[in-house]
């Protein structure tokens, strides 16, 4: 039997307000609430109710403005945009105050009405125990209980998703009721949304990769299996096509595919695959790209802007970390790689990344192989530099394995851990003013609380959800939860980027303090006005928040002027050693020119010498072949000399032996002077 825990008396905003937008006869249909709320009230104060009730379950008015020929719809908008961008919070606020001057017992008399409080409600069986569907506990979910104790149909939108049965509250993980066959327990797998359908691929099952395809359909939340059929041959790649199992890989929703980018494979190919599901045709395919591929990777972050892919670091096949950049574009199916200016995050994986306003690309968190981060990094993808913003708010602890997903500028965090713990927190980001607020906290070991688990956003009734599935924090986890953010899961993030609220025509006059603040309200044609009256202590505690607000800012820019200020002298100081030692560089270079000049004159010096050395050698050699010649001739002459004397002394020696004869034969000598 369903038993129920009665919450205090005294409700807390929002469910103060909720209770009391219950009892003015809003909730309903649009047809209903007018009728009830019109039966109460003036219209004035109906018209003042409306516009307050649609302030804080909406938002400002973005409405077009009502045909003329419908006054009651013109006067409705008319109230709603008058008050402007007041803040949710403040809007709950004023409707109950106002509700409680019109009908000051509304909450004595509501207190056992059908939607005067939330009641906590836990399943039990007839033993007190949980109880327990296709093999689950469902967590504790909040309910609205009738006056004659059974459960009526919720008509609230703003706090019950359709399909999930029991209402749920917003900023509270729930397990809605699933069917059907669940996937296999697994961790580091790809999950991605199409046309209200949560598809799983992949992932990480006790260190086997698995390859088995599941969708989940967020209407029924009822489990599938798909069958799957792989492309035998096609005319890019004519041999066999092999879809490997994996896990670290990214799931990204493109055109009528989905594309499967990178991830871990017992056999890891050298660069990384893109894999693609026809959702009409059920089969897989790789894609066939151009231009240099990264290497193989897994635990990468693969964002989608536009008609491309921005892949940021990861971990290879060789257990290397990564932090490069690479782009792919899916319209030409080409890769690029970019070597942005600035200092890049640090090598790491399992991190998570987001892309704001298609221009600036973040990143948050991951791991090495050593420790996790908390840091967050933003790429501007126009001018392709790195920065590191300061972090405002409540900053998460450093944590890997996380997921994130955005909803409008608000970038939420789920799970994630640092080898030792699970994080425990929901963070959001709002990506304008980086201003970090917790959404809600789980206890103990549960699979929100893992790394490696999955996070999509989904829509029911044109609200957006957001699911998580799987995970690992000790075991293997196949559970699914789910998550309605609203528009206080942001409100912090939003009152740190502004100092006080905006002042709009519908609150006025706060100008002397012992007043009480009025707001007026111009209603119809009529041009009547009524004043509304807060106390206070209100006045006092939005000042004082204001106040807080406005010193903390004023206290993060004074830190932020003193860390550019510090950096801007450390970079003076940097530039005036440069420049010292470029003078330093100047002088020395000026030196050796006058050294190298001093040398070139030497070397001219001698190479003068050398010429006039070449010069005296050639005369000397012609000398020498000069005395050579002379040499000859002496020799010559030499030998001529030798003849001579030899002829003269053969010729004495003729002479004496003649005069002997001669005297013999009677012939006197001849005197040598007549000879």
């Amino acid at each position: 039997m369903a038993t129920m825990a009665r919450t205090n008396t005294g409700l807390a905003y929002p469910d103060r307000f909720y209770a009391a937008a219950s009892y003015a006869g809003f909730g309903g249909s649009p047809n209903s609430a007018n009728k009830d709320v019109a039966s109460k009230f003036s219209n004035e104060v109906a018209l003042i109710l409306y516009a307050l009730y649609q302030q804080a379950t909406v938002g400002p008015c973005n409405v077009p403005k009502p045909s003329p020929w419908s006054p009651v719809e013109q006067r409705k908008w008319k109230s709603w945009q008058q008050l402007g961008n007041m803040f949710s919070a403040e809007a709950m606020r004023l409707f109950v105050k106002i509700l409680e001057e019109e009908d000051p017992g509304w909450y004595s008399r509501t207190s056992n009405s059908v939607e005067s409080v939330r009641d906590v409600q836990m399943n039990h069986n007839s033993n007190g125990e949980p109880i327990i569907e296709n093999g689950n506990s469902f967590a504790k979910t909040k309910t609205i209980s009738a006056e004659n104790g059974s459960l009526m149909e919720a008509q609230d939108k703003d706090i019950v998703l359709e399909g999930l049965g029991p209402v749920v509250v917003y900023d509270q993980w729930v397990s809605p009721p699933i069917k059907g066959q669940r996937p296999k327990a697994r961790y580091e797998h790809g999950a991605a949304v199409v046309q209200d359908k949560m598809y799983i691929y992949g992932g990480n099952h006790n260190g086997r990769y698995l390859s088995d395809l599941n969708v989940l359909d967020l209407r029924s939340w009822t489990w599938s299996k798909v069958e799957a059929s792989i492309e035998s041959k096609s005319e890019e790649s004519p041999s066999p096509v092999n879809i490997a199992p994996c896990a670290g890989h990214s799931l990204i929703p493109w055109e009528n595919k989905l594309l499967s980018i990178a991830g871990h494979t017992k056999d890891p190919s050298e660069t990384i695959q893109i894999k693609a599901f026809d959702l009409q045709t059920g089969t897989w395919s790789i894609l066939k790209t151009y231009g240099k591929a990264p290497v193989s990777r897994g635990g990468q972050s693969v964002t989608l802007v536009g008609s491309t892919l921005v892949i940021f670091g990861g971990q290879d096949a060789k257990r290397t970390l990564l932090n490069d950049l690479h782009i792919l574009d899916l319209e030409t199916m080409t890769w690029d790689d970019f070597d942005a200016v600035g200092v890049p995050p640090s090598p790491r994986s399992d991190h998570a990344a987001a892309v704001h306003a298609e221009r600036y690309l973040l990143i948050f968190g991951g791991g090495s192989h050593a420790t996790c981060f908390n840091d967050l990094h933003v790429l501007d993808l126009q001018a392709m530099e790195w920065s590191r913003p300061t972090q405002q708010g409540e900053i998460p602890s450093p944590r890997a394995g996380h997921a994130g997903v955005t909803v409008g500028e608000n970038w939420f965090i789920v799970g994630g851990g640092d080898n030792k713990s699970g994080a425990s927190e929901t963070v959001v980001l709002n990506m304008s003013t980086l201003v970090w607020s917790v959404v809600t906290s789980v206890e103990g070991r549960v699979p929100l609380a893992s790394e490696g688990l999955s996070l999509v956003v989904g829509s029911i009734s044109g609200e957006d959800i957001l699911v998580s599935f799987g995970g690992y924090n000790g075991r293997y986890n196949n559970e699914v939860n789910v998550l309605k953010p609203s528009h206080k899961s942001t409100l912090q993030s939003k009152i740190m980027e502004a100092p006080a609220p905006d002042s709009v025509s519908a609150v006025r006059n706060a100008t002397n303090p012992t007043r009480d603040l009025e707001s007026d309200f111009e209603v119809g044609q009529e041009g009547k006005i009524r004043e509304i009256v807060v106390d206070n202590n209100d006045s006092e505690r939005m000042k004082s928040k204001g106040e807080e607000t406005s010193e903390l800012i004023i206290a993060t820019l004074k830190a932020e002027k003193e860390e550019l200020e510090s950096s801007l002298n450390k970079e003076k100081l940097q530039s005036l050693q440069l420049r010292e030692e470029l003078t330093q560089a100047e002088t020395r270079n000026t030196d050796l020119y006058k050294e190298l000049q001093s040398i070139r004159g030497q070397l001219a010096a001698e190479q003068s010498r050398c010429f006039k050395l070449e010069v005296d050698v050639a005369e000397l050699r012609q000398k020498l072949q000069t005395m050579e010649t002379l040499q000859k001739e002496l020799e010559l002459l030499q030998r001529q000399k030798a003849a001579s004397e030899q002829a003269s002394l053969n010729a004495k020696q003729r002479q004496g032996s003649g005069g002997v004869w001669g005297w013999l034969a009677g012939s006197p000598p001849q005197n040598a002077d007549d000879a």
